[in-house]
């Protein structure tokens, strides 16, 4: 049994580097330039608030000044905010969220640019320009950077911190097809054709 035991335990720390590690290194993807850090501080409003990372990689923060965060896992940043903060506070009640700020354009109702938080699903990010138009497309969602289109999956259950999605992205929504979207038309259409061919045919 002992021997059973020790070989399980052999077989688990052979497979334990292979075990999936995509979604931890993808929530751990480094700040870049657009990024946004949002702070909540208790009872200090001054202090609180969204602050985008310039091109520098840097992110003023009030009293606490310009830090430089570019390159940095969100981990490592929301830890040295706390503890930069913590210096001159009375309590930790400190919130730091990290946003992408990205557009979302095409078939939504209120097309425009939007921080989302990493723990967001694309279906999320949608909702914030208010869902997809009745002419929209929402399975067949891309992203483009740069004004070129990526060749890459996008689902509405996606996280962003486990998506390609990044800052100064695009998502766009296309319109489905006109025959789709006028399906009860088309219909119409082909059995009336029906109709008249029977006709001519008697």
């Amino acid at each position: 049994m002992l021997r059973l035991t020790r070989r399980f335990l052999v077989v688990l720390l052979l497979l334990a580097p292979c075990v999936p590690q995509s979604a931890a290194a993808q929530a751990s993807d480094p700040l870049r330039p657009g990024d946004v850090v949002r702070l909540r501080i208790w009872r200090e409003p001054d202090l609180s608030g969204e602050f985008t990372v310039d091109e520098m990689g840097m992110v003023v923060l009030p009293k606490v000044g310009p830090m430089k965060v570019g390159g940095e896992s969100p981990e490592a940043v929301e830890s040295r905010v706390v503890r930069a903060f913590g210096e001159f506070l009375q309590h930790d009640a400190i919130e730091v969220r990290l946003l992408r700020r990205v557009q979302v354009l095409g078939a939504v109702r209120n097309p425009g640019l939007y921080p989302v938080d990493a723990t967001m699903t694309l279906a999320d990010a949608l909702a914030l320009a208010g869902g997809t138009t009745p002419e929209g497309h929402p399975q067949r969602v891309y992203l483009i950077r740069g004004g070129k289109r990526l060749d890459v999956p996008l689902a509405a259950d996606m996280k962003i911190a486990g998506s390609p999605i990044r800052s100064g992205d695009q998502i766009f929504v296309p319109e489905r097809s006109w025959v789709s979207r006028n399906a009860g038309v088309v219909a119409a259409g082909l059995t009336a054709g029906v109709s008249l061919l029977l006709a001519f045919v008697r």
